[in-house]
Formats: C-alpha cells, structure tokens, sequence
C-alpha cells in the first residue's frame, strides 16, 4: 500500500484559520512534519454511579423497581400494591425471620375458592412477541396448595393471565417462570396471589427480557460497545462515600437493599463488583474502582483491593473464587475517593485532615499491590496547593471534575466545557512550576468527572436531555484534551446512560444522546498522534496521525449557524486518494434525540471522489475527514 511519505505525516500542524476581508474563503493550513505527541485512549472514558435511571432502569435488565421489598407492600411508597383484602386476604410484613433486608412479605388467605387474590406490581413495559424471564422465591407456612404468577397485557382493555404456578416447601427455594407477551403495553402488571387457604412467604422476585446479557440490557449494552470507551469508573461519584462494597457481593437474591446513600430512591446491591467486573469484560474496557475514603476506613479499601487483585488464597481472593469468580480481575486503576473537599460529601473534611488519610490508603494500598495506579482526589484552588504538596509521593494522577450549565446565546455555550478543560489545564500548569514537590514530577490529569448539566430531568434523576449544541460543545472540549495531551491523560464522562450520560432509555428502547456522538467519531475514527493545531472562531480544527502514519485525520467544528467554505492547504502530503468524512449535525442547535424515535441529530458518512482541499462544512457541524493513499 502506498501510504503519506514520512515527512508529510509525522505531524499534522494546528490548522490557522484566517478570514479574509475580501470576501475569500478561509484557509487552513496542516502542516504533516511536525508531530505533537500521544493523545490518551483514555480521554475517551466514562463514568456510571448508582444514581437515577444510569445502572438500575438503563444498564440493568431488572424490571422490577423493589424486587427484595425495601418498602412494606401496600405503602405509598411501595411498587406492590395489595390486589383484595378484608379479612380474607392479609399482607403482613414478617420482621422475626426476613428472607433479606428488614422484613418479607407474607401472603394469608382465610379461605380458598373466590378469585386469585395477590400483590401487584404496575408500570411494567412488555413487548408483544418478546419473551421474559423471571424467578420468585417462596415459601409456605403450612399447607399451600399452589401459588398464581400473572401478567397483565394490553393498552386498552387489559387482559390477565396466569403464566406460572409453584407449590412452595416449608424452606425458601427459587422457583423460574417464562412467558412471551401477547400483547405491548407500557402499564402491565405482575402479580403473585393465593386462590386456596393458606400463607406464603415472598422472599425475593425478579422480571427481566430473556435476551439480557448476564442480566444487563442488550440493547443499552449494544450502544455501550458502540461507544467503545477504554475505561469505566465506578462507583461514583457522591455515591462512593457512603458505599460499603461488601453489600453487594454473593447472591443477588440475599443482598440487603438500602436506602441510596447520595441520591433518591434505594440501592438494590444487584450491580456490585462483580457485576461491574462483567460489564467491563462485555464493554471490552478497563475498570477505574474508587474506593471508599469519606465514612469508610482504609481496611475496607484493602479488603476491596484484595478481593478484586488477590490471590485465590487470599483471605478475600477465596471469597472472590467462592462467589464464582477465581482468577484475580487484576484491576489497575484506583480512586481514593471522590469529591472529599465538598461539603455535600459524605466523610468530608478539611484538607489539612484528609491528606493524612489519603496517604495512608495509598500507602497500604500499594504495599498490599504495588502495580496498581491512584488518582487522588483534586479541585483547582487551595485544596489541590495542599494535595499536590503533600500527597505527591502518594498519587499516580490528579482527579479534576466540571460541570456546565445552559447559556442562551450560541457562541457562549458551546465552548463552556472547552474553557472548563483550559481553566483546570493552566491551573495544573501552574501548580507544576510553584510547588516544590513537584520539582523533575509530573502528575498527569484524570478529568474523571465532566459534562453539560442543565434542562427537566426526563430521564429520571439527573436525566436531563441533550442538544445538538452541547454536543458540538463536547466536540470543542475534546480538541481541547487533544491539544493538552501532555498533561491530560484522562477523561470520563458522566454517566454514560440516563443520568447526564450518552446514551438514554426507555423501558424498552435505548438511543445515542448528541454527546455521544462526538467520543463515538473520535474513539474510532482519529488517530492517537497529534499535531500543533488552532483556528478562529466559528471554526475550530485539530488533526492526528494513525499510529502506524499511513492514515491522516482532521476534525473540523463549526459552530455557526451557517455552513463555512474553506480550503484547506496541506503541506508536506502525497497526492491523497481515499478521503472518508464523517458529518455530525442536525437541522438546529436545539436538535435531539429520542429512544424509540429515529434520530435527529445523525453521524454521516460519505467518501469523496478526489481531495481538492476546498471543504465545505455543514451548519452545527462535527466533520471528521480521514486521508489516505492506496
């Protein structure tokens, strides 16, 4: 294959934009000599936390909102409602003997032949044609002749019927069901209930799509791949501060719920480290584990760290093998901590305190595994001064976080997030020339934490949705990581599905948000080898080479709200003969995408016939052109 001679690709320049007064179009110059170093993989990363609809309701199969009864059946607070009643049929709540958690429910018939009487879960989606799975585990409490599992389909004029019956013992089993549905609703109903006299104990029920994968959504974990980031962070976020890892390992079935101890609603303790160890293995990616430092201590980190990096023999590592998993997962990165300067964390304390805490994590977590990495916790200000002068010899990478809101005027709110990745960049900067302790050292930058926030959350807690704006902005803020790929190593935006997030569901559809778009172009359609790249406004431009140097790529942003001619010169470069582009944009700034509806704000693709150099751009545009010789 012919490729770009040497010269021509060991740099592609920052491309300069000049708009001329008489009227001609605007050059950008790509010089192909001159190379500007690595861009990360890892500034293509993402970030889930167990907060709204991102795990529970987006990446997690489970359709059922209290399957292990955190709240008593029949309250206000409770999805199961009591279906019957009087003094026939009682549901109580056994606290003596519960199953799981703090109480289990318990089913009394006082006398048999009317009709199935049950609680009831509602709101259930089911797809006409698409099959479910489900277990419920049971047991009686004296003669039970048999117990009623039924679904409700249908719209209008709902139809019921029973799918499963189960003779429960006098001990708790697990007892499966299938079904296929009739018919599609997005109100259906799962009810468990007794025709004949007697009392059954509920102890756990569960209701998922046959097609999950290790019980996580297919078609949420199918854009997951799509998106293809090198590494998720996880658990949080505020959530990580009042987490105890350990609730959430063994079977799922006999995991406590608990209330969340950030956000709203419960955790379930169905998605834990082990869950997050296959959802890494599907997505193909790397896990980025922070650990508890605001009200947990550093054995409960160490516990952690062995569980997940230890031996089979070790005392956790044994626990690991016993729960089904054997070999070490042989995670690299860590995070102490998260947001441990605000005073909205859990644990939090002043800096002059919490420095003597991180060190003692990452000091016993080093000595217990000396391979892994630590990000720290930052904040550009005093606290990172403090960080950065006494936990240095304690700390791989420094975590920053940002968010940005909406502001009504275009040109203002697209390159909020570009200015955020500037502002923490010089700080960082700065500190690396001032603070003694960074003398000959250079602690990288892990932007764990970033994206726009602002609009109703539609998709639950922090489900907000996305324009076509704030995915250009995204755009800008990642030419932005590019240029400052000598100090910014990673990146991870929040929070992947529904919360924020890049993906958004529904109970039965998931769709690329418009921040998606932009990592999905750069992730698979860039190169890693950057080059020296700057535009004028409304255009913003930067360029790579393919590590192997036979492919050049120029990302373009055009941020006006009119398509831009412009000629691009390159120097140094071979008669180019494969030019791919890939278009993002959309009909206006406030273009977005919906699940269950086709997009609005699309990826095209299209190869050119022959490289001109005079390129013009779409309104509201991302264009990626790939260069190449046969």
């Amino acid at each position: 294959m012919k490729v770009l001679c040497a010269t021509a690709l060991i740099s592609l320049v920052f491309t300069t934009i000049v708009f001329s007064l008489t009227g001609e179009e605007p050059v950008i110059n790509v010089d192909f000599t001159k190379e500007q170093g690595e861009i990360s993989k890892y500034i293509y990363g993402q970030f889930i936390e167990q907060m709204g609809k991102c795990i529970y309701g987006g990446i997690w199969a489970e359709m059922l909102d209290d399957r292990k009864f955190f709240y008593a059946v029949g309250s206000q607070e409770s999805p199961w409602k009591v279906q019957g009643g009087g003094d026939v049929f009682r549901v109580t709540m056994d606290e003596k003997n519960p199953y799981v958690g703090k109480w289990t429910p318990v089913l009394s018939l006082g006398k048999g032949g009317g009709p199935i009487q049950n609680i009831q879960h509602g709101n259930l989606a089911f797809v006409a044609g698409k099959e479910y799975v489900g277990r419920v585990v049971l047991k009686a409490d004296g003669e039970v002749s048999q117990v009623y599992v039924i679904v409700t389909e249908g719209a209008a004029g709902k139809t019921s019927r029973i799918v499963a019956t189960f003779k429960p013992s006098a001990q708790y089993a697990k007892h499966d069901f299938r079904f296929t549905a009739a018919e599609s609703t997005v109100d259906g109903e799962l009810s468990i209930g007794l025709k004949e006299k007697g009392k059954v104990f509920v102890g756990a029920v569960s209701l998922m799509p046959a097609d999950n994968i290790h019980r996580m959504r297919a078609d949420t974990l199918s854009l997951i791949k799509q998106l293809n980031s090198p590494v998720y962070r996880w658990p949080g976020g505020n959530f990580v501060s009042g987490y105890n890892w350990k609730d959430a390992i063994g079977d799922p079935d006999k995991r406590a719920p608990r209330k969340n101890p950030a956000w709203e609603g419960i955790e379930h303790n169905d998605f834990g480290i082990d869950e997050f160890m296959t959802f890494c293995r599907l997505a193909n990616t790397e896990p980025l584990v922070v650990v508890n430092s605001g009200q947990g201590d550093v054995q409960l980190a160490l516990d952690e760290l062995e569980y997940c990096n230890g031996s089979p023999d070790s005392r956790w590592g044994k626990v690991r093998a016993e729960n089904g998993h054997r070999e070490p997962y042989n995670v690299k990165w860590w995070g102490i901590g998260n947001e441990m300067y605000g005073d909205w964390q859990l644990g939090h304390m002043p800096v002059e305190q919490y420095v003597k805490k991180h060190n003692e994590f990452a000091e016993k977590m080093r000595a217990m595994d000396a391979s892994i990495k630590l990000i720290a916790v930052g904040n550009v200000g005093r606290w990172d001064e403090v960080i950065l002068s006494e936990c240095a010899e304690h700390m791989d990478y420094l975590s920053e976080h940002f968010y940005v809101g909406r502001k009504p005027n275009l040109a203002e709110d697209v390159v909020q997030a570009r200015d955020e990745v500037r502002r923490i960049v010089g700080a960082v900067r700065k500190y690396h020339e001032t603070i003694p302790a960074l003398k000959g050292k250079q602690i990288p930058i892990a932007l764990d934490e970033y994206n726009y926030w602002h609009g109703p959350q539609i998709y639950g807690q922090g489900g907000v949705r996305f324009q076509l704006r704030d995915g250009l902005g995204i755009a800008l803020a990642l030419h932005e990581m590019f240029r400052n790929n000598d100090i910014l190593y990673m990146a991870n935006m929040a929070q992947t599905v529904n919360v924020l997030g890049a993906i958004k569901t529904t109970k039965t559809h998931a769709a690329f948000d418009t921040v998606a778009l932009p990592l999905v172009m750069y992730r698979n359609d860039f190169g890693s080898v950057r080059v020296k790249a700057e535009a004028a406004w409304p255009l913003d431009a930067v360029a790579s080479l393919s590590e192997d140097r036979k492919t050049a790529y120029i990302g373009i942003v055009n941020a006006s709200t009119e398509p831009v001619t412009a000629s691009i010169k390159t120097a140094g470069m071979e008669k180019v003969t494969k030019v791919r582009r890939l278009v993002m944009t959309g009909p206006n700034e406030n273009s977005y995408n919906e699940p269950g509806k086709p997009p609005t704000v699309t990826i095209r693709e299209d190869n050119l016939p022959d490289w001109t150099g005079s390129v013009t751009l779409d309104k509201l545009s991302l264009t990626v052109f790939s260069l190449g010789h046969e």
